[in-house]
């Protein structure tokens, strides 16, 4: 459609030509793509503002005291609700740490607490501290390692059993840092860590990071539960707490991506893992599958009668005496249900009881206070309702998701604003449980999104605020060291350079910690019987996300959405009637398609309005005081209230008009799944070109647009506003940039 229109403008050009030359050149620069222009973000230079929305911050992280699980959702001691807006930590681009010397801790933790992030989730802590970037993330176009750069905390040498001295002392600092600014951790346990000669640890050069074998290796267990001990056991010499005493850690996660459940439905239970082979995905090797069948073996022998084990023998093909082997995934399908529930029964119990026993462990051992979160739901093209048996023993349920992965997804950079049924809204309702807390520990458009990338903060944001959830954090922040960085998008995840994600944080704060999008009228809820579980374990992956034939796709979108029970009586909610536009049971919510093109969503809160989408294609689409007129096909834009009151009352209110961004000179290969050129300095931006206008603002006498810069400092005069029929009218584009400070004359 986007096409269309632009070859409709070239044709209509041509006719004027003919008929009128001066009216032809008009129509012309109408039509002409807006140029990009260069907006390079820089948060060493980032400066205290009016635009600033640290205010939503109520003073030092855990001031007063740990967070707690309550009603279904998290709240501080004293009642008030409690919301993360948060970034993961990492450091895998050039130029970037986990672990920030001090200067850059206290930088960075101020640039953080300005944009509205009031919760950081530390990943990948338990790596070295020398270390490269990750297979297939952060690679960006120089994967070089920056080992004067310590991310992790694991020394080197011949054990990872060591925690570095330096990089621990300069944690620290950083985390002091993040607690003065407002700022709450989630410590992240067992992430990335891999194991080493000296760790007694079998099979240690084969098993990478050792996903799933967590679970039942006795040698791996230990040391994971050593890890935790030597971390949250850690008194700080700037808080004078321990971190297991501190309540300015808000949750600690046990795992990160790691489920057996997940290996036995992808297959990853082979046992195929040798030296010289063919070492597929995530196979285990020998030795731990021997171990793990004859776990299984054992709890045949406990919970199932023996005429029950015999015919498990005869289904597998082995003698009488003999263990009975795992399936392999492809057997799944047409498996007997005793086989299938068998197995499905133990590696539930043994991800439910290695759950319980760290739980335990961390709380009765090492006196943690904060909220455990096991695991998350992480896999959406399987079925999660197996894992949500473990999950739901827990404090909290937690979910990732990204819109268009670079690791799973072919074509990319497609908007998400076209496919309401498949957006990533849809992928985290899954996860949500009645009377339980959800959070959303890891989520992204990928880079490069550049194109569309602007959508995913004020999308989710509204709709998370719509569900009611808990968290959110976005993959990835990445601390910039300073003289070693360059101002374009390094890496697939890292938002630190990003203008347009950088620029809709605070939006997005506004949006969710603040609460302005009101949450679901109506909530409804699905449950699912013990045989329901047992046959969405080997669906297909046509019938992704939700596992679940007659749930309608759209009703995350229109009411709350929970599970309320498993192996219970199973329900499902009516299917929605037909309906463009998808409009949430609040109003304020409004997504609109054209047969899959032309997507736009609305938000229309008496605090905080948007439009994000092909904007142009739908001139009409507008809120109670905001509607535009501007010569770009897609954008995302906001306007929030910074003083609290309604947006026809506010002085001063906070403007986002975001956009395409490119790195300079990049271009994409041949297919349009990634880069073949990630480009130079600087980051480059299609400025949002037209006009703005805010309506019915009452008593308004003037109002004024100050652009400002990607540090926040004000670039420019303030551009005036025309007063017209309906309100006033702000000429936004030039100077080019991606956020305004609106204030109003009364």
């Amino acid at each position: 459609m986007v096409a269309m229109r632009r070859r409709a403008g070239v044709l209509a050009a041509i006719c004027f030509t003919i008929l009128c030359p001066g009216m032809a050149a008009n129509a012309a620069a109408q039509d002409a793509p807006v140029p990009l222009q260069p907006y390079p973000v820089n948060h060493e230079l980032r400066v205290d503002s009016d635009a600033d929305v640290r205010f939503l911050h109520d003073g030092p992280a855990g001031s007063h005291g740990f967070i707690e699980v309550r009603d279904g959702h998290l709240y501080r001691p004293d009642g008030k609700r409690f919301r993360c807006w948060g970034v993961n930590i990492t450091g895998f681009s050039l130029g970037s740490a986990e672990i920030p010397p001090n200067a850059e801790a206290r930088e960075t933790a101020a640039a953080l607490a300005r944009l509205g992030i009031n919760c950081v989730r530390m990943h990948f802590l338990d790596m070295p501290v020398s270390r490269t970037p990750k297979e297939g993330s952060g690679k960006g176009p120089d994967p070089t390692p920056h080992k004067d750069s310590p991310s992790g905390l694991i020394a080197d040498g011949p054990t990872s059993r060591v925690l570095d001295p330096a990089a621990l002392a300069r944690f620290d600092y950083w985390f002091a840092e993040l607690k003065k600014n407002g700022i709450y951790v989630n410590f992240n346990l067992n992430v990335g860590r891999t194991y080493r000669s000296g760790d007694g640890v079998p099979d240690a050069d084969l098993i990478g990071s050792a996903k799933a074998y967590t679970y039942f290796g006795p040698e791996l267990i230990a040391l994971q539960k050593e890890y935790a001990k030597q971390l949250l056991g850690h008194l700080n010499p700037y808080t004078k707490l321990r971190y297991a005493d501190d309540p300015a850690v808000v949750t600690v996660e046990v795992v990160n991506e790691n489920s057996l459940l997940e290996f036995w439905m992808r297959n990853w239970l082979r046992g195929e893992r040798v030296k010289g082979g063919r070492n597929l995905q995530l196979d285990m090797t020998p030795h731990y599958q021997a171990l793990l069948v004859k776990m299984y073996n054992d709890w045949l022998a406990k919970n199932r009668t023996p005429a029950e084990v015999a015919e498990l023998q005869r289904i597998a093909g082995v003698a009488a005496g003999q263990p009975v082997p795992f399936m392999r995934r492809g057997d799944h399908p047409d498996a007997p249900r005793l086989r299938l529930d068998a197995e499905l029964g133990f590696l539930t119990q043994v991800e439910i009881d290695f759950h319980a026993d760290m739980k335990r462990f961390l709380t009765q051992e090492i006196g943690v206070k904060s909220p455990i979160v096991p695991m998350a739901d992480h896999t959406y093209f399987i079925a999660n309702q197996p894992l949500m048996r473990t999950a739901m023993k827990s404090d909290i349920m937690d979910a990732h998701v990204y819109w268009q992965h670079p690791a799973i997804y072919g074509k990319r950079g497609e908007p998400m604003v076209n496919s309401p049924e498949l957006s990533i809204i849809q992928k985290l309702a899954r996860s949500a449980v009645a009377g339980k807390p959800l959070t959303v520990s890891e989520v992204n458009h990928p880079w490069p999104s550049g194109d569309y990338g602007a959508e995913m903060i004020p999308i989710l944001a509204s709709y998370a605020a719509f569900q009611d959830w808990d968290g959110i954090f976005f993959y990835t922040y990445e601390p910039k060291l300073h003289g070693k960085w360059t101002p374009l998008v390094t890496g697939e995840f890292d938002i630190a350079l990003d203008p347009a994600k950088i620029a809709q944080l605070p939006a997005g704060a506004l949006i969710f910690l603040r609460g302005d999008v009101s949450p679901a009228k109506e909530v409804v809820t699905r449950s699912y019987s013990t045989d329901q579980i047992s046959e969405t374990s080997r669906m297909p992956r046509a019938e992704m996300p939700y596992y679940t034939p007659g749930f309608d796709k759209r009703i995350p979108l229109v009411h709350g959405s929970r599970v309320s029970c498993l192996d219970c009586k199973p329900s499902l909610p009516a299917p929605l009637p037909p309906a463009n536009p998808i409009v949430s049971d609040t109003g304020e919510l409004s997504w609109k398609t054209s047969d899959g093109e032309d997507g736009i969503i609305s938000v229309n809160a008496p605090r905080s309005q948007a439009l994000v989408g092909f904007v142009s294609a739908n001139p009409k689409m507008q809120t109670r005081n905001l509607s535009v007129d501007i010569r770009n096909d897609f954008a995302a834009i906001t306007l929030s209230s910074l003083d609290g009151k309604p947006l026809n009352l506010s002085d001063r209110m906070l403007l986002t008009t975001t956009g395409k961004v490119e790195n300079t000179g990049q271009s994409w290969n041949a297919r349009h799944a990634m880069l073949s050129n990630w480009g130079t300095a600087p980051t480059l931006i299609e400025p949002i070109t037209g006009w703005i206008q805010l309506k019915d603002l009452e008593g308004a006498i003037g109002v004024s647009a100050q652009a400002l810069d990607g540090s926040a400092r004000p670039i420019g005069p303030a551009i005036r506003g025309k007063m017209i029929e309906p309100g006033w009218e702000i000429a936004v584009g030039a100077p080019a940039t991606t956020t305004y400070l609106i204030r109003i004359e009364r």
